[in-house]
């Protein structure tokens, strides 16, 4: 299995076109952070976990020709604004792209994209066939997929452990039942926006203390404000298991 982060970072902040902060002029490439999103290629399958607004980019630089399976973490536009992107996949693949969200995710997708589900079918528009995730295991064509039901302040919202790896976003609570799926892992991928006490995301410290709580093998983190610093700095502020995540690093699970 194969996991390269499409995006790493987030739409907190002022937008890197404008903003002149030392973290956004970095000529560091690893600090040029795209809406956060991962790749994860397995079974002969390319499932991507959320497509944000910089989708089509992504997909693009990480020379991606076939998509199977999209699965939304939760219903906020900085995940799902590129979905109408599918369309280049259904032309290519010539077939539709699965679609996996839980229902209320599902119901604000058919608000924000509802000429994707008239009646009437215009030519061209994005061909997708929904399912529903319920927080319980699920198979894509054989593959398992483990929901991890995580909080994002009130808002309740999904992780994925797939295998050794589990990809958690959005979120600043985990409940000890939920942590029991992600016991023994290789690769855990958590969010981590910056220093600061933050309403609904984890701060690094917070990243860390549950990473040294589940103690996976390696962790990696994601979803990263230009508020936390460089990416050369921080890093050496972390333990040897934990590293920044950055746009197109793959890793091998």
């Amino acid at each position: 299995m194969k996991l390269t982060f499409l995006g790493t970072g987030t739409s907190q902040g002022v937008p890197i076109i404008a903003c002149k902060c030392p973290v956004c002029l970095s000529t560091d490439k690893r600090d040029k952070r795209l809406r956060s999103s991962v790749l994860i290629e397995v079974d002969g399958q390319n499932i991507v976990i959320d497509s944000g607004p910089d989708f089509r980019y992504q997909m693009l630089r990480a020379k991606v020709e076939k998509l199977d399976a999209i699965i939304f973490t939760h219903e906020h536009k900085d995940h799902t604004a590129g979905l109408d992107d599918v369309r280049a996949f259904n032309w290519v693949n010539k077939k539709a792209v699965d679609i996996y969200a839980e229902e209320r995710v599902q119901a604000s997708l058919k608000q924000e994209f509802a000429y994707v589900f008239a009646e009437f079918r215009y030519p061209g528009i994005p061909q997708i066939k929904l399912w529903t995730v319920e927080n319980k295991p699920f198979l894509i064509k054989g593959t398992k997929i483990t929901p991890i039901r995580v909080k994002h302040f009130k808002l309740p919202v999904y992780g994925y452990r797939i295998g050794d790896l589990a990809y958690i976003t959005d979120a600043n609570y985990i409940s000890s039942e939920e942590k029991e799926k992600l016991k023994v892992l290789k690769v855990l991928v958590v969010n981590a926006l910056r220093k600061e006490k933050h309403l609904s995301h984890f701060t690094l410290s917070e990243a860390l203390a549950l990473i040294k709580e589940l103690k996976p093998d390696v962790a990696y983190l994601t979803h990263i404000s230009h508020q936390l610093g460089f990416h050369e700095e921080v890093s050496k502020e972390l333990p040897d298991n934990v590293f920044l995540a950055y746009d197109g690093l793959e890793v091998e699970v």
